[in-house]
């Protein structure tokens, strides 16, 4: 058992529900004037979109899967981002 779990969680593959465009993402920030939530605008705005945020979001979460995905973890992983 203990290999198929740990095969399971290897391959697990994580996905986001529904639509996030840039427009959407833009609402949510509105009234969030700090200087992540500008940067963040910014770097999605470069990118054309958030499709490639969604897909790393994805991706870098997946390891975070046995120890817990939260807010603060969330957050992180948009910076680094960000900052890419």
């Amino acid at each position: 058992m203990e290999t198929l779990i740990k095969h399971l969680l290897d391959n697990l593959i994580l996905d986001f529900q529904g639509d996030l465009d840039l427009d959407t993402v833009r609402e949510f920030l509105r009234n969030d004037k700090t200087k992540e939530a500008q940067s963040l605008i910014s770097k999605l705005q470069k990118d054309q979109g958030t499709s490639e945020m969604m897909i790393t979001l994805a991706d870098c979460l997946k390891e975070y899967i046995r120890s817990g995905i939260n807010e603060d973890v969330v957050y992180e992983q948009l910076q680094l981002y960000t900052e890419s």
